[in-house]
């Protein structure tokens, strides 16, 4: 019989508990919940008003896994659900996770977070600028991180403050809150920054996407900031072999982390990391939630 659980007045069915989804570390689906439920007010802030597409992985990171805008069927009638018309669907919708009922009931179907740089009230227009810096082996998180002290100083140099986190995967991602902008000037501004740090590092960066460039340097991923394009939620979990996490990180560590002796695992985050972390350092990403701290786009 599937579980029913209370949260903050909406019952909610929470199935397979004991099921195992991260065979390495012995991972289950209940461990999995306690999770967000613990990390819940650190995720929320990056996830309200934002619609959300889903990375579902239901029987772990080697079962079948598939991407989805659409609300899920079954979406009870409490979650909330925003307008985010596309070519193929005028009318199509999208889940927004508010509180913690829909988290819980979010995080039940196992999934990847993944949202856009801009608010369901204000679609198209970025209030975050983010580049995903993605490593072509034999290059590692630590080239990653060469690039990212790179750029945060490219930007500060424009009047805007970088914060950097784990991809949850082999990268690193950097977050940029900017005055509301439209996604479409916040996109060329970030292309142009790609093509000027592979001018200055060409033996370190790639700015395009394609494979063949890609071995021993950074792809700085740019794309992400078009309104059409999302990208991993703070503290969302990723489907893969460990338990890894999509987390911030302080500037010394990947200062720590660029340097000459670094180990690339040194910044390999884990579902149980976190609490400990927010413990020691707090929300590290806070500062994208204050006006204050947002820059013009030039």
């Amino acid at each position: 019989m599937t579980p029913l659980t209370e949260v903050e007045g909406r019952r909610l069915a929470l199935s397979n508990l004991d099921k195992v989804l991260h065979p390495v570390t012995g991972t289950t689906k209940g461990e999995l919940l306690h999770y967000y439920a613990t990390v819940g007010a650190a995720i929320l802030p990056h996830l309200r008003d934002r619609p959300v597409s889903f990375l579902r992985y239901p029987d772990g990171p080697d079962g079948q896994l598939f991407f989805t805008k659409n609300p899920p069927p079954g979406t009870p009638s409490w979650v909330r659900t925003t307008p985010v018309p596309r070519s193929e669907d005028p009318r199509a919708r999208q889940v927004v996770i508010e509180e913690l009922a829909s988290l819980m009931w979010a995080a039940n179907l196992v999934v990847e977070f993944h949202t856009p740089q801009w608010r369901a009230s204000s679609p198209a227009v970025a209030d975050r600028l983010v580049f995903d810096l993605d490593p072509g082996p034999p290059a590692t998180v630590v080239e990653c991180c060469r690039v990212a002290l790179h750029l945060r100083e490219r930007l500060a140099a424009d009047g805007l403050e970088a914060f950097a986190k784990t991809s949850g995967s082999k990268g690193l991602h950097l977050l940029v809150p900017v005055v509301p902008t439209p996604s479409s000037l916040v996109s060329a501004y970030a292309r142009r920054l790609a093509v000027e740090a592979e001018a200055a590092l060409p033996r370190l960066v790639v700015h395009r996407m394609a494979r063949a460039l890609r071995p021993g340097k950074v792809f700085v991923d740019h794309s992400q900031n078009a309104a059409a394009k999302t990208t991993a939620t703070p503290y969302t979990l990723r489907a893969r072999a460990l338990p890894m996490v999509s987390a911030p990180v302080t500037w010394e560590e990947v200062d720590e982390c660029a340097g000459p002796a670094a180990d690339p695992d040194s910044l390999v985050l884990l579902m149980d990391d976190i609490a400990p972390r927010l413990e020691r350092y707090g929300e590290l990403l806070e500062p994208l939630f204050a006006p204050a701290r947002a820059g013009e786009v030039p």
